[in-house]
């Protein structure tokens, strides 16, 4: 029973999280949404994201900096979202094996 109710709460955790970056590309906004999502700084950006990618694996910060490395160069080439969120994520596991 509490398996169940467990794996219950982590559905309706993950579906409002995963939907968007599905959906995204399909989704046209309208212009002020997208004047808007311009003009959010890449430098807010990035400090909101570098010091999650040093602190991924605390004892060896370049395995973050390396996926991070891969992440920058999967969306340089446009692929999806997904594509980008999960090569990261398979890089730290690789790295950490």
């Amino acid at each position: 029973m509490i398996w169940m109710i467990i794996i219950g709460m982590a559905v309706v955790t993950l579906i409002p999280r995963i939907i968007p970056a599905f959906i995204v590309d399909f989704v046209d906004f309208p212009n002020w949404v997208n004047k808007w999502l311009e003009a959010i700084p890449y430098a807010a950006l990035g400090a909101l994201i570098f010091p999650g990618i040093i602190t991924v694996v605390p004892e060896q910060p370049l395995i973050g900096i390396v996926a991070g490395i891969v992440a920058i160069m999967c969306a340089w080439f446009r692929l999806h979202i997904m594509v980008v969120v999960l090569s990261a994520i398979a890089t730290v596991f690789v790295l950490t094996l």
